[in-house]
């Protein structure tokens, strides 16, 4: 029995050290007024422009804009955003990450499209 928990903790401990060594995602710099913690919406693409929206909590209401961020902090349960857009009579949503990813956690979209609504969530 001691064999099997010496093991057990062998790997353990061998498992912890590959992820102390391993390099970390780095986060992008903040874009232009969306500190770290918030979700924005900005009129450019490229996080550029007027800041639209810029929200810590979920948000809902009707913007047309280029572009968006998810600067969101590691939360378990509610660190990525459900975002419902409108465009062309049609209604959509996708999962944005929190910056650094792995995933994506900033989009550019077309002229026309009118933001409705972001949603604090799980993982994607």
């Amino acid at each position: 029995m001691r064999h099997h928990v010496f093991a057990a903790l062998s790997v353990s401990v061998a498992f912890t050290a590959v992820l102390a060594a391993s390099p970390s995602a780095s986060a992008e710099p903040n874009p232009p007024g969306c500190e770290k913690g918030y979700f924005c919406i900005y009129a450019g693409e490229g996080q550029t422009g007027q800041l639209l929206v810029k929200s810590e909590g979920n948000w809902s209401g009707s913007v047309s804009g280029r572009s968006v961020f998810n600067n969101g902090v590691e939360f378990p349960g509610e660190d990525h955003i459900q975002l419902t857009w409108t465009y062309n009579g049609g209604t959509y949503e996708d999962c944005l990450h929190y910056n650094p990813g792995p995933g994506d956690y900033k989009w550019d979209f077309t002229s026309g499209v009118v933001f409705t609504k972001a949603v604090w969530r799980g993982e994607c």
